[in-house]
């Protein structure tokens, strides 16, 4: 790895003192986001780091050089006393955590080291990275791609980054490997179709294969069966294609293996299948005016057993293989996005539909609706399905003239959190049910600056209670301010609670400032957020409170 990273140095170096001569272009990227922890009883901001180090540091740096058909890429991590990798305890380490060479000879490309890529929508296979969570699904090995006309073939094999949470710079003993054929391109007329097979094999590493034969070994006779190394997943996909309409399908299956059953007390045999469809159409410029437009999508998605790990001893976010995030709708706004369906890998079945208006230019109005059921199999102890999370949603937009933009809107959620946050109910237990109006106000100052206004309202009796939101900002070319507060007026505790967070009222206050200046943006944020589930790129992990100062830092090159 030393040497790798000294030979981009070099290289790097040619760059910029002979470009001329040889072409080679070097580029590249940083990220860091520095911590300060102000350790917060009220609010139950008081795990390990506010309670010893005080302070945290991830930083990334990416260098990429190209010169005559080769790409060289490297990438340095630092992690110093960070809770990424586990919100309750810090992790230290840093090094080389992404490295690549690849070559494009003809139609063929070559790539070895470290690299992110997916097979169809991702759920049989997907290598991909989201900083924020602290998750790098990289695969380090070999790929091979291959373009002829309007078709592509790509295999791979090797190890997923990662090994949690021992060691984020290493890879899981398992060795994976993969086949993707794709069709990309006319199927009649104005008929366009993109589909393809995919493969996967997942190889269990020895030393969990013995942690699974003795867990077997343990269960009562009637539940004990023969475990197997290897797993295999299969999937076939179609996208259609004609003018103003589009329809996706895909079916995933994967053989039988040892997996968790839902309380995670047993090891179980079971063969697993994802069936997701989609539909989509819009049109623009309808009507006698030709101002009127519209659009609806419809999806449904159904799981049944599909747990796709390194291992089945890998928990939560830790070495999936797939991507199988949850179709409801990904909301931005702080109240609005605080309860959010984590995919149900044992069993869900669910459905979102969204519809788009536009009645006349400057006005748009978005519905959506989207609901969740576990399947029978993983219900409650009659076998009877269970309603795990639904969303109804209405926003409506309009421009009132150049200067004033206006959102208003409504929420209603159902979430059962012991299910998703993996809870055990009791008598002061409850689903969550909230209703949440919403606004924003856009005021243009002059045409370099701006003003904008949100404000939500969240109503619950479950979980911690009733929250208020609000938050003024400004904005400019080069500079953004804003202030905010979220306010828990009514206050509820469950067991779960009670003795974390103050059963009084809680302001969790928050300030911003942030600096653009070409590619390069700084922040600086003082943020105390309340405990809960936090979701980045459809991904969710339930953290801790927040109590402290953030300082950020991205720039490319």
């Amino acid at each position: 790895m030393k040497r790798l990273f000294l030979a981009l140095v070099l290289l790097g170096n040619l760059n910029l003192n002979a470009q001329d001569n040889d072409k080679g272009v070097l580029s590249g990227n940083f990220m860091s986001n520095t911590q300060f922890y102000d350790r917060d009883s009220v609010i139950g901001a008081t795990t390990e780091v506010y309670n010893k180090y005080k302070s945290s540091t991830d930083a990334w740096l990416y260098l990429n050089y190209n010169v005559k058909g080769y790409s060289f890429s490297l990438r340095y991590d630092m992690f110093n006393n960070s809770p990424l990798l586990n919100p309750q305890t810090v992790y230290n380490k840093q090094g080389v955590g992404f490295w690549q060479a690849s070559k494009d000879v003809g139609n063929l490309n070559l790539t070895v080291g470290y690299f992110y890529d997916q097979f169809a929508s991702g759920m049989i296979f997907r290598a991909y990275e989201e900083r924020l969570l602290g998750l790098d699904y990289a695969i380090q090995g070999l790929r091979v791609k291959y373009t002829i006309g309007n078709v592509s073939l790509k295999g791979f094999a090797g190890q997923q980054k990662g090994n949690y949470p021992s060691d984020k710079f290493g890879v899981f003993p398992e060795a994976i490997k993969g086949f993707n054929a794709e069709y990309n391109g006319p199927l009649y007329k104005k008929l366009n179709i993109t589909g393809g097979v995919s493969t996967v094999n997942r190889t269990l590493a020895q030393d969990n294969m013995n942690k699974v034969v003795d867990q077997i070994n343990s269960q009562n006779l009637a539940d004990r069966f023969i475990p197997k190394y290897n797993t295999y997943a299969f999937n076939g996909y179609a996208r259609l294609s004609y003018k103003s309409l589009s329809l996706y399908n895909e079916y995933n299956y994967k053989t039988k293996e040892a997996i968790q059953n839902q309380d995670g007390s047993a090891l179980i045999n079971k063969a697993g299948n994802i069936i997701f469809s989609t539909i989509g159409y819009s049109r623009a410029g309808l009507g006698k005016n030709k101002k009127f437009s519209f659009g609806a999508n419809l999806q449904y998605k159904r799981v049944e057993n599909f747990v796709l790990r390194t291992s089945p001893y890998e928990q939560l976010n830790n070495g999936l293989v797939g991507y199988n995030p949850s179709i409801t709708r990904q909301n931005t706004y702080r109240l609005l996005a605080r309860y959010n369906a984590v995919t149900q890998f044992l069993g869900e079945e669910s459905m979102q539909g969204e519809i788009i208006i536009t009645p006349r230019r400057g006005t748009t109005i978005t519905m959506n609706a989207s609901n969740v059921n576990s399947l029978k199999s993983n219900g409650d102890t009659s076998g009877n399905a269970l309603h795990l999370f639904s969303e109804y949603y209405l926003e409506v937009q309009h421009k009132v003239n150049k200067n004033l933009k206006v959102k208003v809107g409504l929420q209603s959620i159902f979430y059962d959190q012991s299910r998703f946050e993996q809870k055990v109910r009791d008598s002061t237990y409850h689903d969550v049910e909230t209703i949440t109006p919403f606004f924003e106000i856009v005021y243009k100052l002059t045409k370099k600056y701006s003003i904008r206004f949100e404000s939500q309202y969240l109503e619950t009796t479950a979980d911690l209670g009733s929250f208020f939101n609000g938050v003024l900002e400004l904005n400019s070319p080069h500079w953004s301010f804003s202030i905010g507060d979220m306010v828990n007026t009514v206050p509820y505790r469950s067991s779960f609670s009670k003795g974390v967070v103050s059963d009084k009222i809680i302001h969790y206050y928050s300030g911003f400032v942030g600096y653009t200046s070409g590619p390069t943006v700084v922040s600086l944020a003082y943020i105390k957020q309340v405990q809960g589930v936090n979701c980045t790129g459809g991904i969710c992990r339930v953290e801790p409170a927040f109590s402290g100062v953030r300082l950020a830092l991205s720039t490319s090159f």
